[in-house]
């Protein structure tokens, strides 16, 4: 009886230190609650029972329900952990790879800004860096496979689901036909195109964007209808139809931008894409052009030349967004996009039928292009979110 007193007293000491406001009021009434009671009161408030208990069983079922309840908030919180790092992967590998990017892309540009050189490039061509009245300096080959090997800009990552470098290369290396291996030279090739192809999607994506805000709302700024003029005016809309330029204010699909850049410059080893950067043999009658030496006698045309690799693509974009030629291609790449379906060139490249002059063999040389070289795989591609200044433009 004694030990059981002496454990009942601990059991109102416990009530008393937790201030069980219960026993209280058992207490004042001067009601005499026995030892079972007063253990039902302190479990159900929560208070472990003191070691001494002869109740051994009981407290033997508190601590193994517990220690059960323990280990299943760990598990929970240990599986919530690793569900969470595999849901941020991706997210970090991103960050991780733009992060090696703009480290060396700022040793590129510092190194270029200072001497002119390319860091760890024993092959750089001095010539070039002597050349006062270019500004644009032409990569050669070896410089640019080390550029984007250094930068760990590969084409099997981006197929996977990789981010495209932003690497702008000005100009194509001049001893680019000389890689003895033509998949390694089609490899580089389609490297240097793809970030200039998907910046000028980007572009469009982005101008996309702004045109249905605007047209969404009911009332617009006086800069938003300017803004709207200029665009009417850039994609050759003389009547303001809005949903033309709905039809024409659209992407040009990686896969048949890049392939029709390779067949008309040679995988980028043409006369006109070195001398050029024409990369899409787009004719002109004005000065700003390159004479062909195989053209007819009746024929008085030249190959549009650019400053740079950056406005060919631009002015290819504006072709195929602008000519009639092009009617039934942004036809139906609007009915693609009613049906939220990709922008695929495997849809599109049978209805260009019109930029070459033999027509229906040209577009199956697209498709050839397309086929073994795998180009489909880009048209869903993105170029990395880099900032301008972490960007690369050589």
């Amino acid at each position: 009886m004694k030990k059981n007193s002496t454990y009942r007293d601990q059991l109102i000491e416990l009530c008393k230190l937790y201030k069980i406001e219960e026993i209280k009021s058992y207490i004042n009434s001067k009601k005499i609650l026995t030892v079972s009671q007063i253990e039902l009161i302190l479990l159900k408030n929560k208070v472990r029972l003191p070691e001494q208990s002869y109740n051994k069983k009981r407290i033997a079922q508190i601590k193994f329900k517990e220690q059960v309840l323990t280990n299943i908030v760990l598990t929970i919180c240990i599986m919530t952990f690793i569900t969470s790092l595999v849901g941020v992967r991706p997210y970090i590998k991103d960050m991780t790879s733009k992060i090696k990017f703009t480290y060396v892309a700022r040793d590129y540009k510092s190194n270029f800004q200072t001497d002119g050189a390319f860091p760890d490039t024993k092959n750089f061509n001095k010539k070039e860096e002597e050349k006062k009245t270019d500004s644009l300096i032409s990569l050669d080959t070896q410089v640019t496979l080390d550029l984007f090997e250094n930068l760990k800009y590969d084409l099997i990552g981006i197929r996977k689901g990789q981010s495209v470098k932003p690497v702008f290369l000005s100009k194509l290396p001049k001893d680019l036909g000389k890689l003895k291996s033509t998949q390694k030279k089609k490899n580089m090739f389609i490297k240097i195109v793809m970030p200039l192809i998907l910046d000028e999607n980007k572009k469009i994506a982005d101008n996309r964007k702004k045109l249905f805000k605007i047209l969404n709302k009911q009332a617009n700024s006086m800069g938003e209808r300017r803004w709207l003029k200029r665009r009417f005016k850039e994609y050759g809309i003389k009547n303001e139809d809005v949903a033309e330029l709905k039809l024409r204010m659209d992407i040009i699909p990686p896969s048949i931008a890049i392939a029709q850049a390779a067949k008309e410059s040679g995988w980028g080893t043409s006369r006109f894409a070195l001398e050029g950067n024409a990369m899409f043999g787009q004719w002109t009658w004005g000065k700003n052009g390159i004479e062909p030496t195989d053209k007819d006698k009746n024929q008085d045309h030249k190959i549009l030349s650019f400053p740079m690799l950056r406005s060919s693509v631009k002015a290819y974009k504006n072709n195929l967004n602008t000519h009639s030629g092009y009617k039934e291609f942004r036809e139906r790449r609007g009915e693609l996009r009613k049906k939220n379906k990709t922008i695929s060139g495997s849809e599109l490249v049978i209805y260009l039928h019109n930029y070459a002059a033999t027509g229906k063999d040209y577009v199956k040389t697209l498709k050839k292009i397309i086929d073994q070289n795998r180009l489909t795989d880009f048209d869903n591609a993105t170029l990395m979110n880099a900032r301008k200044s972490s960007s690369l433009t050589l």
